[in-house]
């Protein structure tokens, strides 16, 4: 059977079936007109080797049909013909077709065996079909030939135009490149055969972009068509590109993308200042700028980006290299100066600077392009601002010796005003370093005088402040003043511990009982030495002895033994201790002595005196003194229950009472019409003010001390007045010892002068008439003879009443 394609087929490209045997002069091999026929298969089988010809039994010889695709006829599309040599024409065999496409995209007549294609194909889709053909019996529906297979290949047309698959690209290069640096690659494809004719063979060109840039036709790599672009100028460059099939002929279909080029940055701009050498910046900061604190910012302007627009700031030259400095701010990239050095306006009121920028990052091949710095200069202007006073020694250090007489000058502190005004200063002492009081110092002069007695040994160190004013109360300078209590020997030497000593009955004679030492509140230069003895009367004793080791310590030993408990349990040694200070000064110490029961190894066991049972009772003197105790204490407690009953006010406070949990208030009478003028400080020299210290009520008061302290208000001037009535306050109770350990609230005030009534408080009673008479304290016997000194016959205790 044979497979042949049409006779006059005038479609190039439709294939030949040929593979026909020299002796089948029925078929008629059909091949394309752009090739040659093939060579004919030869025969084979027994006749082959004689050389007889013989017709034999053969298999279907198959090639492939081709079909143009995109076919748009009316009428189905031929594409081939089966024919068996078993078919005779009488249509006995029919021919049926199977496979990829049979009976719904080919179709084939049964008795012709002629095959159709009934739709339009396209490559693109399937670029062929199996199919399989059979010849069969048309009454048994056997076959009469082997089935084979054979192709019906789609033929391509141009029919596609290429695509950019990745677009639209996206690229960059360096500004600067050379001439002909490559970019990027676009590729396009074409869904064409590209086996087949010029259908997928693709050209590119550039459609925009020209003239920066260029593309390669076959290879669609695309470069720079021009050198040194600069990013500065313009950074963005968007092109289209052109693939065309048909190797760029006309007729080929074509299609295009964009590519967007960005043109990255290099360091090819030196910074440049805004001003040039000729012209300065010009920056004024007050003199009290503290140092560290930021002068200003300068900033120079490069065109490049990021690390490329990095800089350094440096001061080449001026003459406040040493009081200014400058650093990079990260962020910003400018230069900030900072101040180093205090200033000051009377020494220097301009600085010139003369500061640098410089590129961080330079490229190399750049540095033809010129030097990337720039320089410019920077004056800093220095405001006058009125200064507090400035102490010549921030620190002055005096010392004075403890024995110092009240108003001794202990030293000297100067200040001066650093403005060019230079105004007149005035000193003063911070009382809160000062709370005792120990210190005066002369408003004008500075010099600081003792106000009290020193004592080294209650306070070595004085650490006080000193205030220097100008006119301006707000101007103040401080400076301290470290005053140093020098040592003198006003402490006697005194047991260094309470000695506790134990002698043991079986002591012996030359036995030490008893090794003591001393301390002196004192500090000689060149330490303690001291000497130890017994006093007068105590060196005939015949019980102990001393004996001075030398070495700051002294050695007690007994001089005797035999010591009993029921003779004597408790001795007492009175010790001389005599200190190496000029004047030397001695203290007498008494070293009790308890005798003791010891065990066998010294071992003090029992100290008190065991009572001996007496055969007849005991004595009847010792029962006449135990019978006067008995009485004296019935006396007492008979004498404290009529004492309690009789007092009217109590002389001490109750055990349940809690002085801390008391708020102290005066609600004094106003001024009369004083009362109007606010802080008025005439109410503050009423002479019924009395500065009330903490007065026992068991103790005589010092009333001319009050009357003293009262008129004391009198002489001080208006500005300081209540300043000084506040501070003896804060005095009184920070003396008290009774006082809470706590903070307590008290109030104070101060009555109006302008009163016709004055006060009706009874707390001056002391020192004021009264009316009420306590002579009576006197009836009650020497019990309440204490009460009856203070508060009866005032007249006669009282000279200034």
């Amino acid at each position: 059977m044979t497979l042949c394609g049409p006779k006059a087929s005038g479609v190039v490209g439709l294939l030949f079936l040929h593979l026909c045997y020299p002796w089948d002069t029925g078929c008629v091999a059909l091949s394309p007109s752009s090739g040659p026929l093939p060579r004919p298969l030869r025969l084979q089988g027994p006749g082959a080797a004689t050389g007889f010809l013989r017709r034999l039994k053969r298999s279907w010889v198959w090639n492939q049909f081709f079909v143009l695709e995109e076919y748009t006829g009316n009428d189905p599309l031929y594409v081939g013909k089966l024919h068996s040599d078993v078919d005779k024409g009488d249509g006995n065999v029919k021919y049926v077709l199977s496979g990829e496409g049979a009976t719904s995209i080919f179709i084939i007549d049964e008795s012709t065996g002629d095959i159709h294609a009934t739709k339009r194909l396209d490559r693109e889709e399937q670029a062929y079909y199996t199919l399989r053909a059979q010849a069969l019996d048309r009454e048994t529906n056997r076959p009469v030939e082997p089935e084979s297979e054979f192709i019906v290949k789609v033929q391509d047309i141009n029919d596609n135009e290429p695509k950019f698959l990745d677009g639209p690209y996206t690229a960059s290069v360096p500004e600067m490149s050379p001439l002909g640096t490559s970019v990027i690659q676009v590729v396009a494809t074409d869904a064409d055969d590209p086996t087949y004719g010029n259908s997928a063979r693709v050209v590119y060109s550039i459609l925009q972009g020209q003239p920066y840039f260029s593309v390669e036709p076959k290879t669609g790599v695309i470069r720079t068509a021009l050198p040194n672009m600069d990013r500065e100028t313009r950074d963005e460059y968007v092109l289209v590109i052109q693939a065309k099939d048909m190797v760029g002929q006309m007729g080929g279909l074509s299609g295009t993308t964009s590519v967007t080029i960005m043109l990255t940055d290099v360091n090819d701009n030196p910074p440049r200042f805004s001003h040039s050498k000729t012209h300065w910046f010009i920056y004024t900061v007050p003199e009290s700028l503290h140092v560290e604190s930021v002068v200003a910012k300068i900033k120079a302007v490069d065109a490049d980006l990021g690390p490329n627009a990095e800089m350094d700031f440096r001061i080449v030259d001026g003459d406040g290299l040493g009081t200014f400095r400058i650093s990079t701010d990260q962020g910003t990239q400018e230069g900030v100066i900072t101040l180093q050095k205090p200033l000051n306006f009377e020494e220097r009121a301009i600085y010139s600077l003369r500061i640098e920028a410089t590129n961080r990052n330079i490229d190399p091949q750049f540095l033809t392009l010129g030097p990337f710095s720039d320089t410019t200069m920077v004056k800093v202007a220095v405001e006058d601002v009125d200064e507090p006073p400035v102490f010549a020694l921030h620190l002055s250090e005096m010392t004075v010796s403890e024995a110092a007489a009240v108003g001794t000058i202990i030293g000297t502190v100067t200040a001066h005003d650093p403005d060019s005004a230079n105004s007149a200063i005035r000193y003063s002492i911070d009382r809160n370093t000062d709370l005792e009081r120990y210190f005066n110092i002369d408003a004008t002069t500075g010099t600081i005088s003792t106000a009290k007695l020193l004592d080294r040994e209650v306070n070595a160190i004085h650490n006080i402040s000193i205030f220097a004013m100008e006119n301006d109360p707000s101007q103040i300078g401080k400076g301290i003043a470290l005053v140093t209590v020098t040592d003198v020997n006003d402490n006697a030497p005194v047991f260094a511990i309470e000695y506790e000593t134990f002698l043991c009955e079986s002591a012996r004679p030359g036995q030490v009982i008893q090794t003591v030492s001393a301390v002196d509140k004192d500090e000689p230069l060149h330490g303690h030495h001291f000497f130890f003895d017994l006093t007068a009367q105590a060196v005939d004793n015949h019980n102990f002895t001393l004996r001075d080791n030398k070495d700051n310590t002294a050695s007690i030993l007994t001089k005797r033994g035999g010591f009993r408990r029921q003779e004597q349990s408790l001795y007492r040694l009175p010790i001389l201790i005599v200190d190496s200070g000029s004047p030397s000064l001695s203290s007498t110490n008494t070293l009790s002595i308890r005798v003791c029961r010891c065990d066998p190894d010294g071992v003090a066991q029992s100290c008190s005196a065991e009572a001996y049972m007496l055969p007849a009772g005991l004595s009847t003197g010792a029962l006449l003194a135990i019978l006067a105790c008995i009485f004296t204490l019935l006396v007492l407690v008979l004498l404290i229950v009529t004492m309690q009953r009789r007092r009217k006010e109590p002389l001490i406070l109750e055990e349940e009472r809690d002085v801390r949990e008391n708020i102290v208030r005066y609600d004094d009478e106003g001024g009369g019409e004083e009362d109007t003028e606010a802080f008025d400080m005439v109410a503050l020299r009423n002479l019924n003010v009395v500065q009330d210290p903490m007065v026992r009520r068991d103790v005589t008061p010092d009333l001319p001390s009050l009357f003293v302290s009262r008129l004391a208000y009198k002489t001080l001037p208006d500005n300081i007045i209540f300043r000084e009535f506040i501070w003896d306050r804060l005095k009184e109770a920070d003396v008290d010892p009774s006082a809470p350990p706590y903070d307590s609230l008290q109030t104070y005030a101060f009555e109006g002068s302008g009163s016709l009534a004055e006060s009706l408080s009874s707390l001056d009673s002391l020192s004021t008439d009264s009316d009420q008479n306590f002579d009576y304290l006197s009836d009650w016997g020497p019990q309440f003879r204490k009460l009856a000194d203070l508060y009866g016959n005032r007249e006669s205790r009282n000279p200034f009443s």
